[in-house]
């Protein structure tokens, strides 16, 4: 299973770089539009609800990643976001890496961190806390 999910990170990976950017509607058009927000064309004469050639890619369910990599973390384990030391309590480091939540402060953030030490879990943010 450890190779196969190594091998669809990889794809994922390369999908991700291929896939286009999906514009809304009007974003070439009008500067008022927001082009980082997709929305759905509708209309029945709406060129790119219509897959015409020369207009932006519609999104369609061929551009989804593989089921198995879903929403993992790009090393391959699940993310679990933590608020206190005690959530890490039965999480597995072969499994889960661990994310501290940004409302956290200073004290007990360093506990999170102490505690992760630990029981081995591994942290993603640790960015700017002297141990």
């Amino acid at each position: 299973m450890q190779g196969v999910k190594k091998r669809l990170l990889r794809l994922r990976l390369k999908m991700g770089r291929a896939r286009p950017t999906f514009r809304r509607l009007n974003t070439l058009k009008l500067k008022r539009v927001d082009e980082d927000r997709w929305r759905k064309p509708r209309s029945i004469d709406n060129k790119i609800k219509l897959c015409r050639k020369g207009y932006p890619p519609l999104v369609r369910v061929g551009y989804r990643n593989p089921r198995v990599v879903r929403g993992l973390h790009p090393s391959g384990l699940i993310e679990v976001l933590v608020y206190r030391p005690e959530d890490l309590y039965g999480l597995n480091p072969s499994l889960h890496c661990v994310r501290v939540a940004h409302v956290v402060g200073r004290r007990k953030r360093l506990q999170i961190l102490e505690k992760a030490k630990t029981l081995g879990l591994r942290v993603l943010n640790t960015v700017g806390v002297e141990t």
